[in-house]
């Protein structure tokens, strides 16, 4: 039996946030959602998930630094940068700056938990 990966989910709309965490609920567990960078950092450390679900844009601190921290405190944490920016550029400085994976906002959900899904399936 496989164990259900744990999922912070982390963007400043909240009917993004809604629609991730239904979309998620169904092979992952929602941990906790945060809607600015101050407040990811602090929910990383108390929640410890195995997987991030971050917005490329949130207030207080930005995605990349928040990005940069984590992966360095935990590699083992799996940081997926969700953004409507869907350029080269972006893409690359997302996976420079530590996140194991880029999707697209413009995908559909099933993006974001195929991605998900494959980054887990290994963990253990």
């Amino acid at each position: 039996m496989s164990i259900r990966p744990r999922v912070l989910v982390a963007d400043d709309y909240p009917d993004i946030v809604k629609a991730v965490c239904r979309s998620l609920a169904v092979e992952c567990d929602v941990v906790g959602t945060v809607s600015d960078g101050g407040a990811l950092l602090d929910a990383v450390q108390r929640l410890q998930p195995d997987v991030i679900v971050l917005d490329l844009n949130l207030p207080n601190v930005h995605a990349l630094t928040a990005c940069r921290q984590i992966t360095r405190i935990n590699p083992a944490m799996k940081v997926i940068i969700f953004s409507a920016m869907s350029e080269q550029a972006v893409t690359d400085a997302s996976l420079a700056a530590g996140a194991t994976a880029f999707v697209s906002k413009l995908g559909s959900g099933e993006d974001l938990l195929s991605v998900i899904t494959r980054l887990c399936i290994d963990r253990d």
